[in-house]
């Protein structure tokens, strides 16, 4: 009985991959099972291959792992893409219809089941991953009525005549399969779950949910990959709690809009990826010198330019950090988990209006669009905070009666009142202001309104709940393992085999980007004979952070992955071999 097994199913864009992917998931969700699934996907919108893989397994997993064990496959294109992931004992099942060959270097066992046949007769090809799915039962010896809910929940509005064709279609996929499974083939059995439900979901869900917990009721934003499914999810969940989206021109529009509606006192906010960003630079710049409540979420995706807009990447870091013109106070969180993402994204709309700054949500694709097994998000631990927000400031005598929105106070964050709040009018600009928001381009002015924002962040990282995840069974380590992000789940894989191996692992995950966490890292970098911080990019960005800010120059490597492609366990345990190999006696 098998702990976990990998599912992965492949074929053109647009014929049905991407819901084979959910129907198999759903179903196996609802027994118990933790799941997390990857799609591999062209930057088209129909046609090239496309694929999507799911991990199944009775414990908790984070990410993909770079093996197959079943490979279904709607073309031979599949086949020749995908076997070499294949383990030894695994399966190929390809649909008849194109004369399915196994490749001379494949240990897999292939079947060929007409999932088009079987769909045709009962009236449509559409249905032909339904067989598939019947297949899918049959080699792990699963009965087929695991996944009868979720066909109705999928096809009942389309009608009862639907969901008992899908039906049939799921059955004669499990017979016909059932049938040529002889006696010694190759089948699969899971060990027995927990049985208990829990959500399944995509991390961008997760931070549109948060978008709403927090009390985010308007959301303008441009579509791009992969921060799209944010705005596709409000746009249906926001109106039924009194928010709306509204579809901009551009990142510009969407961005200012933003600022606006937060200075007028909603929670706003905005979502793209690094060309999206690239063009929110300059108004990310006017929110922190007016001071005004931002949030941004960055999904980080191939660059530059359009680059690789489907696949992996975490080339943003230093944009994020200083990619505005001038210097501005900002705050940059990176989630690693979907849990991670719901609950940083609550907590970004509090420090934004807490500390009067933009805050930026930095997520990467594989976190944005893999779906994970997530547990029952705690709604008690969502407080909504608004900082210095004034309803009634005292009313000013004298020569002037503008309120002081901008005061130099010792904190440096200032009071803040809402458009229309009696007593409160103040001046607003983009250029240096004085504490009345006059334009003021003095240099004593400018020192002073220039220390005073700079002073919002002074001990936000101290502050701040959980700047790093940390795994440190050991006071002096062989290795130190870093990253942000997504590639948490495959750190933690290869650091489980690692230590079984009998190395002393440690593991740092950074959650809080920047301001850096300088005192919560070093004790950590400073106990470890080897650093090596994980990152999908070619510069080794957050490597460079950690040299900055903690020193340590010496021991600290990367490795870099930046094909498109995630990291897999398999990559940082061989990275992580390399260097506890490495003798610098010789050097």
């Amino acid at each position: 009985m098998a702990e976990k097994l990998v599912w992965k199913v492949g074929g053109q864009q647009g014929e049905g991959i991407e819901s084979t992917g959910d129907i198999f998931s759903k179903g196996f969700c609802r027994l118990g099972y933790f799941l997390y699934g990857y799609r591999h996907f062209s930057s088209r919108i129909k046609g090239g291959h496309t694929n999507n893989k799911i991990c199944v397994s009775t414990k908790q997993v984070h990410t993909v792992t770079r093996d197959v064990d079943i490979l279904i496959a709607f073309d031979q294109e599949t086949i020749d893409l995908n076997f070499h992931e294949l383990n030894e004992d695994g399966v190929i099942i390809g649909d008849a219809k194109f004369k399915p060959r196994n490749p001379a270097a494949s240990k897999a066992q292939l079947y060929s089941v007409p999932f088009t046949e079987i769909a045709e007769k009962l009236g449509t090809t559409l249905m032909k991953n339904m067989v598939a799915i019947g297949a899918t039962c049959a080699v792990m010896n699963k009965e087929i009525e695991t996944f009868t809910t979720v066909i109705k929940e999928i096809f009942g509005r389309k009608g009862e005549d639907v969901v008992l064709k899908n039906m049939k279609a799921m059955r004669r996929g499990y017979l016909f399969m059932k049938g040529i499974l002889e006696e010694g083939s190759r089948v699969f059995s899971l060990a027995q779950s927990d049985g208990k439900r829990r959500m399944f979901m995509i991390g961008n869900d997760a931070i549109a949910l948060g978008a709403i917990a927090a009390g985010a009721r308007f959301m303008p934003a441009y579509p791009i990959t992969p921060a799209s499914d944010i705005m596709e999810y409000l746009i249906k969940q926001l109106p039924k709690v009194g928010g709306t989206v509204i579809q901009t021109e551009d990142e510009i529009a969407a961005v200012t809009m933003a600022i606006g509606s937060n200075y007028a006192g909603a929670r706003a906010f905005t979502a793209s990826a690094g060309p999206g960003l690239s063009l929110m630079m300059e108004a990310i710049g006017l929110s922190g010198m007016t001071e005004t409540p931002l949030v941004v979420v960055d999904t980080q995706r191939g660059g530059p330019s359009t680059g690789l807009p489907t696949k992996q990447e975490q080339s943003d870091l230093m944009q994020v950090i200083y990619g505005t013109h001038g210097e501005i106070p900002k705050v940059v969180i990176a989630p690693s988990t979907a849990e991670e993402a719901f609950y940083d994204t609550v907590e970004a709309f509090n420090i934004t209006e807490e500390y009067q700054c933009p805050v930026i949500v930095l997520s990467d694709l594989q976190l944005s669009l893999a779906k994970q097994t997530v547990e029952p998000l705690e709604l008690d631990r969502v407080e909504i905070r608004r900082g210095k927000l004034v309803n009634e400031p005292e009313e000013k005598k004298g020569k002037s009666t503008y309120f002081k929105r901008f005061e130099v106070t010792e904190d440096g964050t200032s009071p803040r009142v809402l458009p229309g709040t009696k007593h409160g009018i103040h001046h607003v600009t983009g250029l240096e202001h004085d504490e009345e928001g006059r334009p003021n381009e003095t240099a004593s002015n400018r020192q002073a309104q220039m220390e005073k924002r700079g002073r919002k962040l002074d001990g936000f990282a101290e502050q701040f709940q959980n700047p790093i995840a940390v795994l440190a069974p050991h006071e002096k380590a062989d290795l130190l393992l870093v990253g942000f992000n997504s590639t948490r789940g495959a750190i933690m894989e290869a650091m489980e085999r690692l230590e079984e191996e009998g190395a002393k692992v440690n593991h740092v995950h950074i959650r809080l980007v920047h301001p850096f966490p300088v005192e919560h890292v070093k004790p950590y970098i400073e106990a470890a004979r080897h650093v090596l911080v994980v990152e999908n990019n070619a510069t080794g960005q957050l490597a460079n952070i950690l040299k900055m800010n903690v020193g340590h120059i010496d021991k600290i490597h990367s490795a870099l992955k930046f094909d498109g492609d995630p990291f897999h366990s398999e990559d940082v345990y061989e990275g992580s071999k390399e260097l506890l190999e490495y003798d610098y006696v010789n050097i």
